[in-house]
């Protein structure tokens, strides 16, 4: 079956309160084709679908950007629960505004929950019922989404659930789920881009028993890194384009927001001091567009356990991790392999410049590690295409209705009050995903096997996944269960401005 949706207008991506911005700088077709990661030929005149679709867009600094390596790999603080009983563990995060210092010197103005970028790390338990309340001391209503959680609908962070300045909201997780790298964030509608752009995320880790009984690193050696990028005005302010900017300075940049400055746990191209030693790095692209592929230079194997959705069932060796915004991997260095003095850089890819820049690592000294890699990490159930009762086509595109421009998905733009799809509880179906340009897409509640992506089938065991990059005109087939809870979720594009422009579905299961 195929969806169909009906209409309403473009929605207003001006965030509450605006600081002072910059103008955007056009990326030259080349970059942008690099930075989306598509083959050479793609840049030839008339052989992409690119033409006439807006793409990111680079928010060019005034603030003269640091040295690379020149600050510490800042670690999120964790989060200590105000109360626990016999079932239950009760945190607080409160949103209000603070000033941090992210470029040296100068003092920037964030949107933090208890006040930090990124937010405190929260760690919980597997099936221990874990409750957060969120207390909204900022100006401007907020939604809070944890990204990748098995979640009832009254606390998944549906876009219109809004906490108003003053209030909050307690969200009840069972967390009746695997050990995973999960992070929470602002899904507010319409303004999910610049919330979370000015600060409004962390990380939530999930463990359980079957992953602590692996001789895998932990304790200072398990290293959560979420990678973004931002835009710094010479005042310390990061600017995002809104409708103050004057006419068309909003819509410039509906492709995606770009910025020059990476940001690893909120520190600009940090370092970090390590054993000669394996490492557990828990990587999170938490950027609003950009996409990165992480490798190590001057070479070196990033072995991969971990996806979106926890162990895979296997280790698998890379020389590089590809991650569109919303993804994570969880990876194991071994930095014996290199010698006490060296310095080893996580780069990307697909970046250029300053850009191509993310964190480096100097091997400090000699270490005993008693930690391994296990040939066999976790059983993955399969799920089998041929035992779901449903298919539905959802196609991802840019467009005009009624003289509005922005993101629409068949051919329709995002309505809260219109449910898209309605899947049976306990059932399985197969989603046909296909883009005009690429989209990295997050479904909710419901974690997800990936079939196939340009109709070639993956190799080797399944991975639960809850984001799916989506590259240029390209259908990927996904296959889900709906398990656990009735009610009102979302699909949407993971670029936060192609959200923000009405690239959102609502579906209900039933």
């Amino acid at each position: 079956m195929t969806i169909r949706a009906t209409t309403r207008t473009t929605p207003d991506t001006t965030p509450d309160t605006t600081p002072g911005t910059t103008p955007g700088m056009a990326m030259t077709r080349r970059q942008a084709l690099r930075l989306l990661g598509l083959g050479a030929a793609l840049s030839l005149p008339g052989c992409s679908a690119l033409a006439g679709t807006p793409l990111p867009q680079l928010l060019a600094s005034k603030a003269p950007l640091p040295a690379p390596y020149a600050v510490p790999l800042p670690l999120p603080a964790v989060a200590e629960p105000y109360r626990t009983d016999a079932g239950t563990d009760y945190y607080e995060l409160v949103q209000r505004p603070a000033e941090v210092e992210i470029l040296p010197g100068l003092r920037t103005p964030i949107r933090g929950y208890d006040g930090r970028f990124p937010g405190p790390t929260i760690r919980a338990r597997s099936g221990r019922r874990t409750v957060v309340r969120v207390t909204n001391r900022l100006d401007a209503p907020t939604v809070t989404h944890l990204h990748g959680g098995h979640t009832p609908p009254e606390s998944d962070g549906y876009p219109t659930d809004l906490v108003q300045p003053g209030t909050h909201r307690d969200h009840v997780y069972p967390l009746e789920q695997r050990a995973a790298t999960l992070w929470y964030h602002d899904h507010r509608m319409d303004h999910t881009g610049p919330q979370v752009w000015r600060g409004l995320a962390g990380f939530f880790l999930v463990g359980d028993d079957e992953e602590e009984a692996l001789p895998l690193p932990s304790g200072e050696r398990d290293v959560p890194l979420l990678i973004c990028d931002r835009s710094f005005n010479a005042d310390g302010t990061m600017p995002y384009p809104s409708r103050h900017d004057g006419p068309g300075a909003r819509e410039a940049f509906m492709g995606g927001v770009l910025g020059d400055v990476i940001l690893v746990n909120g520190a600009p191209w940090p370092w970090l001091g390590v054993d000669r030693a394996r490492y557990r790095l828990r990587l999170l692209n938490a950027s609003n567009a950009r996409t990165y592929e992480l490798a190590l230079s001057p070479g070196g194997v990033l072995t991969q356990i971990g996806s979106d959705g926890g162990l895979l069932a296997a280790p698998r060796p890379l020389r590089q991790v590809r991650l569109a915004p919303g993804e994570r991997a969880d990876v194991i260095v071994d930095f014996a392999a290199y010698r006490v003095g060296d310095r080893v850089e996580l780069r990307n890819l697909l970046g250029e410049g300053p850009q191509a820049r993310v964190l480096r690592f100097t091997v400090e000294r000699d270490a005993r590690d008693d930690s391994a890699i296990p040939a066999t990490l976790s059983r993955v159930e399969r799920l089998d295409p041929a035992k779901a009762e449903v298919t539905r086509d959802f196609e991802f595109t840019s467009g005009s209705l009624h003289g509005h421009t922005g993101w629409l998905i068949n051919g329709r733009p995002f309505d809260a009050a219109r449910v898209d799809a309605r899947p049976k509880l306990g059932q399985v179906e197969v989603w046909r995903l296909t883009s005009d340009v690429a989209h990295p897409v997050h479904l909710h509640l419901a974690p997800f096997q990936v079939l196939s992506a340009g109709g070639e089938r993956p190799g080797g065991p399944p991975e639960w996944k809850d984001t799916v990059e989506l590259r240029e005109a390209q259908t990927v087939e996904i296959i889900t269960r709906f398990t656990g809870y009735r009610g009102r979720y979302v699909l949407h594009c993971h670029n936060l401005e192609h959200e923000d422009m009405a690239m959102m579905s609502t579906f209900e299961v039933i």
